[in-house]
């Protein structure tokens, strides 16, 4: 598959110097302890932000503990569990503001996304926009997940590129990277979806400026700790979602 057939900007060379992952977290007292500095051994140019919305389980105060707290490890408390979404945009607006990071990723907090796959971003965000890590790009890389799971995560992907046209083949993903040039383009006051409606979201936008977008494969891994935060009200967003972006593009 083409990187990204839209993209119209010539990339410059980036030459990065650090780079901070975002990690949104409710609950995730079990896993940000061994996460974190798993994060922090794949690249000495890597920080972390975590976005806590008030976990009743500690996880701020797992965070707080840790070796390299204030240095590369940085949190952002929020009073209310608002979603993924606007955790995210959160930690976006707050790194813009406040700090010189080149480069912004996402993770999840439950090891479903692999660590040791961070410097293949680091290599590929040095001469692209956006880079996305893909469960469907060659074949089907995901481990654990129930068939049903399965069977929905694949049917929305083929529904988001019927309906919205990204030529992308896992656009609902959330490990990814992005240029702070990148996050400075996107208008990130008026994203308010979450969950798989937010990542095809912030795809789309990426998409429609003409920015360069690189999937690469990565193994996606089922939580072992903690609960899933999937529900059906982020389901039928996704689905109403692709639609506004779909008049959106008429228009």
């Amino acid at each position: 598959m083409k990187e990204n057939s839209g993209a119209t900007r010539a990339v410059p060379p980036l030459n990065l110097r650090k780079a901070v992952v975002v990690v949104p977290t409710y609950n995730e007292a079990d896993n940000v302890g061994r996460l974190l500095p798993a994060i922090l051994d794949q690249d000495p140019r890597l920080s972390v932000l975590v976005v806590d919305d008030s976990s009743p389980d500690g996880t701020a105060d797992v965070v707080k503990s840790l070796p390299g707290f204030g240095d590369r490890i940085l949190i952002l408390e929020r009073p209310l569990k608002e979603g993924l979404g606007a955790a995210y945009i959160a930690g976006f607006q707050w790194i813009l503001a406040n700090t010189d990071f080149e480069a912004v990723f996402e993770m999840d907090a439950d090891f479903s996304h692999d660590p040791a796959a961070l410097p293949l971003f680091l290599e590929h965000i040095e001469t692209h926009d956006l880079v996305l890590g893909s469960r469907y790009l060659y074949g089907i890389t995901v481990v654990n997940w129930p068939l049903r799971r399965l069977i929905l995560s694949v049917g929305a992907n083929m529904y988001a590129r019927f309906v919205t046209g990204l030529p992308l083949k896992d656009s609902t993903g959330g490990f990814k990277c992005f240029r702070r040039s990148t996050l400075e383009m996107l208008p990130l006051e008026r994203i308010k979806s979450d969950g798989y409606s937010f990542q095809i979201e912030m795809n789309y936008y990426c998409w429609k400026r003409g920015l360069a977008i690189k999937e690469i494969p990565i193994m996606f891994v089922d939580r072992q700790v903690g609960v899933s935060k999937m529900s059906r009200r982020i389901i039928l967003e996704a689905m109403f979602m692709v639609w506004a972006l779909r008049l959106r593009r008429i228009r």
